[in-house]
């Protein structure tokens, strides 16, 4: 095995700056009880195991990027999760399976790859977040999803009290879910990934994503190529961390794209008559995914629209919702996106799903 990255720091931030908001992309989220940091694996698993041995509730917490955390905070033990480190497991001429740390950020992890000429990741460039969050809800992005490159996922077992691997096949991958979604018995430690050795992308998926390349769907251009633009297209949808930006004081897409079957899709279809087509794609076993972009913005919610005390729709994207003034409470943000699910509901019979995590608040 050999390292291809930095060692963990141990300088880490300091277990008394309890307030969560500090933590989470969004900005939002009162105290935590107890505030702990865990900088390797084994960190990890013995500061879940002292938080249980005094009864308290755990919350496991990296990058904070897809997490709502209510005003109230969480009354337990948080661990931020700080852990780094890729290590190559085994490699042959044409791909490569990496071991990475749960608290390696996401990004940090992509660059690397696309700097090691390793192809499988480049379309998911640019996304927030530590690298033991994608599995979670199968991280996606430009034709691209983790599931198609994760060969398994070590974990901490905490009803078990066990470490265990859990190969890609039992981890119940679908879109935007997993087993390890709305459960906590599983604290992620790492994360193996099986790339193609190559310097070309994977096949262009995404019809934006060719356009903007000037290629056909299907076809594949350099890696590098491809993660410099979907870093464009990202940035100028809000979808990058600029601090100078208050349209990504956001978790990105705040809704997913519902999936429909035949019949629920034949009713929508006949309320969405006036405005044409709408955007939608087939899926297996007889399912259409709709846009939940196209959905919000038809039922009168456009890029911009204020909720209450500066919380908003980004004047970028339709689907992220933003703590644009920064002084908005995890409240007035929920309760835009109540009125968002609503009105797209009274519109179109449709119901949208929140795609974060909710802790201690609820849409």
């Amino acid at each position: 095995m050999s390292d291809v990255s930095a060692q963990p720091t141990t300088e880490i931030q300091p277990a008394d700056a309890t307030s969560l908001a500090k933590f989470t992309t969004l900005c939002l989220g009162g105290a935590a009880g107890r505030l702990v940091t865990a900088a390797s694996s084994d960190q990890m698993v013995q500061k879940v195991q002292e938080a249980q041995g005094r009864d308290e509730p755990v919350l496991i917490l990296a990058g904070g990027s897809n997490v709502v955390v209510g005003d109230e905070g969480f009354a337990g033990t948080v661990v931020l999760v700080r852990s780094r480190g890729v290590r190559v497991l085994t490699e042959d001429a044409e791909t490569v399976t990496v071991r990475v740390e749960a608290g390696e950020p996401w990004d940090d992890l992509v660059a690397t790859t696309v700097a090691n000429g390793w192809s499988g990741l480049e379309c998911l460039s640019g996304i927030p977040g530590s690298t033991g969050a994608t599995p979670i809800q199968n991280v996606g992005a430009y034709g691209q999803e983790v599931a198609e490159t994760i060969t398994g996922v070590q974990v901490y077992d905490r009803r078990e009290n066990s470490l265990d691997r859990i190969a890609a096949a039992d981890c119940g991958f679908a879109y935007r879910s997993s087993i390890f979604k709305y459960s906590d018995r599983w604290a992620v430690l790492s994360v193996d990934f099986r790339l193609a050795r190559s310097p070309l992308s994977g096949p262009v998926r995404y019809a934006e994503l060719a356009r903007t390349l000037g290629v056909a769907p299907g076809d594949r251009v350099p890696l590098a190529d491809a993660r410099e633009t979907v870093l464009r297209l990202r940035a100028g949808k809000g979808m990058v961390l600029d601090p100078t930006d208050p349209d990504t004081r956001s978790v990105g897409s705040f809704f997913t794209n519902p999936v429909l079957d035949q019949a629920a899709y034949d009713l929508f279809l006949q309320r969405a008559e006036e405005f044409g087509e709408p955007p939608a794609w087939p899926g297996a076993g007889d399912v259409v995914k709709l846009s939940a972009a196209w959905l919000i913005d038809r039922a009168g919610f456009g890029k911009g629209y204020p909720g209450p005390n500066g919380a908003a729709i980004s004047s970028k994207h339709t689907l992220a919702l933003t703590n644009h003034s920064g002084t908005a409470r995890t409240a007035d943000l929920v309760a835009l996106a109540r009125e968002i699910r609503d009105g797209v509901h009274a519109r179109f019979g449709v119901t949208l799903h929140p795609e974060p995590v909710l802790i201690n608040c609820a849409v």
